[in-house]
């Protein structure tokens, strides 16, 4: 018995001993340095091109008036400005505009706003039209150098290039607005700015300096001449050039001078039996002069032009080419209250001459005063209120003497989205 004990613990003995010599020779203990994990694959994350309306921003703005207030004369009206100016005039919404633009490519930039507030007779509003609709095509990388096909502004005047939503006066003056009847036509042209001016143009926006917008420092273009959603009635059409420079000082001041002109030929509409004229296209041109000094917090704009063009001529009862000559001046002080501006300004303009795009190219003389304020409470929303000294000639073959003279508040509501 004690023998198969002790031959028991003898076998248990040399299992154990030999179990450690076969652990010890074939499967040595890991280490740090000899256990390697298998590699995992890094997954490649695939970015699929942006499709095209992945690139299209889109945003806009509304315009609403009221301008009886204070109003002394309700026969004073303002076809150009707005048609709630004067008796049956009430609440009026003069802009509500979306915009949508963006790069489709490196080269190519597309903009196309329609304006869901245009005015197609003075009894008839709101309704559905294009305003622009272009292609930039860039000629270089840099995009210094573009193409512009569509319809877009014509390059001629600061204020005409001017958005709306940035400009401190309700309206447009007469005598640089009336080339170019809601500053759009029909046409191709060439711009050209280095990209540090481009650069330029775009902060004097951005910043609420109320730029322009980059037209290039130079433009060269050709369009139909009949003004925006009309129909060409000539197959001549008009040229127009246009240099701008918008110059920084040491201390930081941006000053902006440029010159313009056009020339072409424009088929007027005539009332139907009380105009004598035989004719009705007429020689159509003008050059001006624009000088700019942004609100840093003090400025100055103004603008003036002369030229030639059809007018109505009321001893006549015709439409002849006659002279023209007009433009307008604007002191202005921006201040900043709190988190938000305020931007009082006081505006004149004059101008002698006729308006091709009214019935019969009505003859006109404006002597106008505006003392008002523009109040940018937050980004989406601004008020302005203007006081407007009012002394206006228009004149056509069915109201051959027509002066009127008088004052009103205009008021603004805007919203920007």
């Amino acid at each position: 018995m004690k023998t198969f004990k002790g031959l028991l613990v003898l076998m248990t003995a040399c299992v154990v001993s030999t179990t450690a010599f076969c652990q010890s020779t074939t499967t040595p203990t890991p280490t740090a340095t000899t256990v390697t994990e298998p590699k995992k694959e890094e997954k490649k994350e695939v970015h699929s091109p942006k499709k095209w309306y992945d690139k299209i921003s889109l945003r806009g703005y509304a315009q609403v008036r009221y301008n009886r207030l204070l109003e002394t004369n309700e026969k004073l009206k303002c076809e150009q400005c707005d048609r709630s100016w004067g008796e049956n005039g009430g609440f009026f919404i003069r802009r509500g505009r979306l915009v949508f633009s963006g790069d489709i490519s490196d080269r190519l930039y597309i903009y196309i706003q329609p304006d869901f507030a245009s005015n197609v007779s003075n009894t008839f509003n709101h309704t559905f039209q294009i305003r622009d609709a272009y292609f930039d095509l860039a000629l270089d990388a840099k995009k210094e150098y573009r193409l512009r096909f569509g319809q877009s502004k014509i390059p001629y005047g600061f204020e005409n290039m001017q958005s709306s939503q940035n400009r401190l006066a309700l309206d447009r003056a007469d005598a640089t607005n009336s080339p170019v009847a809601n500053e759009r036509d029909l046409g191709v042209f060439f711009y050209w700015a280095p990209a540090e001016i481009r650069e330029r143009f775009k902060y004097l926006v951005s910043s609420g300096l109320k730029g322009s917008g980059d037209y290039g420092v130079f433009a060269l273009g050709a369009y139909n001449g009949q003004t925006a959603n009309r129909t060409e009635l000539n197959n001549e059409p008009h040229i127009v050039s246009r240099i701008t420079y918008p110059f920084k000082t040491k201390s930081g001041q941006i000053i902006e001078a440029g010159v313009q002109a056009y020339t072409g030929k424009y088929v007027i509409e005539k009332t139907a039996t009380k105009n004598k004229a035989t004719e009705t296209q007429f020689i159509d041109r003008r050059i001006a002069g624009t000088l700019v000094i942004y609100p840093q917090p003090f400025g100055f704009q103004a603008e003036y032009n002369v030229g030639e063009g059809p007018e109505f001529n009321p001893a006549t009862m015709t439409t002849v080419v006659k002279d023209l000559n007009g433009g307008y001046a604007q002191v202005m002080y921006r201040k900043k209250v709190g988190e938000n501006h305020i931007t009082p300004f006081v505006k004149y303009q004059y101008y002698n001459g006729g308006k091709k795009h009214e019935i019969d190219a009505r003859r006109y003389i404006v002597k106008d005063l505006e003392i008002g304020a523009e109040w940018q409470l937050k980004d989406f929303f601004e008020l302005t209120a203007i006081y407007t000294i009012s002394d206006r000639t228009f004149e056509d073959a069915n109201i051959p003497v027509n002066n009127q003279t008088g004052n009103l508040l205009r008021l603004q509501a805007q919203f920007n989205f």
